[in-house]
C-alpha cells in the first residue's frame, strides 16, 4: 500500500506520499528451521537483505519534489517462534508466538528534480 501523511519540521509542515512500492530482490544466505518440542517451531534467518523501489513526492510551504527511490536494507537477522496446537478438529494449526528482528545496515538512493 502507498504511505502518506505529513511531518512538522523546522517552520512548517512537510506532505509526503510514497507510492509503487515494490520489492525488488530478497536474499536469504542463512536460515535454518528446528523444532522444539512441546512448544512448535523455530525459524531462525540470517544476514539477510532486501531491496525496495519505489516513488516519492514532498511538499511544502515553499517547494515541492519528486523522484524514485531504492532502499537497500542489510544484515536482517529474524528469530520467530511459532506454536502449533491442534484445533477443534485435530488439524495442526499455527499461530506466531514470539518474533524478534533486527538490521545493520539500510543505504537509500534518492533522485528527484532538484
Amino acid at each position: 500500500p502507498d504511505l502518506s501523511g505529513y511531518e512538522k519540521f523546522g517552520l512548517g509542515n512537510v506532505k509526503y506520499n510514497i507510492s509503487r512500492i515494490h520489492i525488488t530482490a530478497v536474499e536469504f544466505p542463512s536460515a535454518s528451521i528446528s523444532l522444539i518440542p512441546g512448544t512448535g517451531i523455530k525459524l531462525v534467518i540470517g544476514n539477510a537483505s532486501l531491496t525496495i523501489d519505489m516513488n516519492w513526492n514532498i511538499r511544502t510551504w515553499m517547494f515541492k519534489d519528486s523522484g524514485r527511490s531504492t532502499v537497500y536494507i542489510s544484515k536482517v537477522f529474524v528469530t520467530a517462534i511459532f506454536s502449533t496446537p491442534l484445533d477443534n478438529t485435530g488439524h495442526t494449526s499455527i499461530a506466531l508466538t514470539s518474533c524478534r528482528t533486527t538490521s545493520g545496515d539500510i543505504d537509500i538512493k534518492l533522485s528527484g528534480k532538484s
